[in-house]
């Protein structure tokens, strides 16, 4: 069985990520309505152009880490987590977590990744926006009871997929949620929630929305997980 390298990630690894993400979530025909008058190819190469900007978005409790395949060097999944103000930081003010924190870059070559993040061509349909109040409702509801740590972001490439890479990025954050004593909250999709019930995560809400107008399946189903602490034990090996 290969071993991937889980590690963190910089400005560099935009085209790279870009070419992992999209076809990820391209699977999701509701995720995909936003884009349904694009092709994959055009998709991810404006993508690509964002996505070192989006690195060093928030860095301060943003954390962000790949998997890599050895045999090819390829990342082959991605995932990015936020940890709350309150615990981003040690007694000593250093960064935690601090190998999944995004280096920091020049002034001269922030200015030009933002210079080439606003030449991308950004037109998603918004048709389907509506459907993101209830969703974003019982987000703040749920976020509103404690604090915790966000798992915001997962994507392993659809080639590599049933390998245990989402596996290994999940539970790379968990480790960390244990040793700062946080639960976790993911919005999870349909793909997902295999993984993260192996590791452990309940559901806590299920949305059921309809997207049949907008050009969908129908039924489409937003799962809202969490990880306790307290009520799981943690044994991610």
């Amino acid at each position: 069985m290969v071993t991937y390298t889980i590690t963190g990630c910089t400005v560099a690894d935009g085209a790279a990520l870009a070419a992992n993400n999209i076809p990820a979530f391209w699977q999701d025909q509701h995720w995909h309505l936003a884009w349904s008058h694009r092709t994959l190819p055009y998709h991810i190469l404006q993508i690509a152009k964002r996505i070192p900007r989006n690195l060093l978005t928030s860095r301060p409790t943003t954390r962000h880490q790949k998997a890599i395949d050895p045999s090819t060097g390829n990342i082959v999944g991605y995932a990015r987590w936020t940890i709350p103000a309150s615990h981003a930081t040690d007694s000593d003010g250093k960064p935690v977590w601090g190998d999944a924190m995004v280096p920091a870059v020049g002034e001269k070559e922030e200015a030009e990744i933002r210079r080439v993040a606003a030449t991308a061509d950004w037109n998603p349909n918004e048709e389907s926006d509506e459907l993101l109040v209830e969703s974003r409702e019982i987000e703040k509801e749920i976020l509103g009871r404690g604090v915790w740590m966000r798992l915001d972001y997962l994507a392993v490439h659809p080639d590599q997929q049933g390998k245990g890479i989402g596996t290994a990025l999940v539970q790379s954050g968990m480790r960390e949620a244990e040793r700062l004593g946080l639960d976790i909250f993911i919005v999870a999709m349909e793909a997902g929630m295999g993984v993260y019930k192996r590791l452990g995560f309940r559901v806590e809400r299920v949305l059921v929305q309809d997207d049949e107008k907008y050009g969908g399946l129908g039924e489409y189903r937003t799962y809202f997980m969490l990880f306790d602490q307290k009520g799981v034990g943690l044994n991610v090996g």
